[in-house]
């Protein structure tokens, strides 16, 4: 039986940083990179290219560092019961 994956959904999933990071919020996973029993994400900005750098995947379960999606200021703002989905 073959071993379950972990973060099997990371690549091309897109992050918002509650901070900036090289001046931008918005990311990109492009690439991951499994070393033993960690998993790396290559993230790129969306609004600057040659912004990259890798990251410890297990970083985005830190909801106080990461979003998951691409959220704006007002979004990252409310509180998780203060949230309305438009369907």
């Amino acid at each position: 039986m073959a071993k379950k994956q972990k973060f099997p959904h990371l690549l091309g999933s897109k992050w918002t940083a509650t901070q900036k990071m090289w001046g931008w919020r918005h990311f990109q996973v492009v690439n991951r990179r499994n070393d033993g029993k960690w998993v790396f994400a290559e993230m790129v900005s969306s609004c600057d290219p040659t912004v990259r750098f890798w990251l410890n995947a297990q970083a985005f379960k830190d909801r106080s560092q990461w979003q998951p999606g691409w959220q704006s200021l007002e979004e990252m703002a409310l509180e998780p019961d203060e949230l309305v989905f438009i369907e």
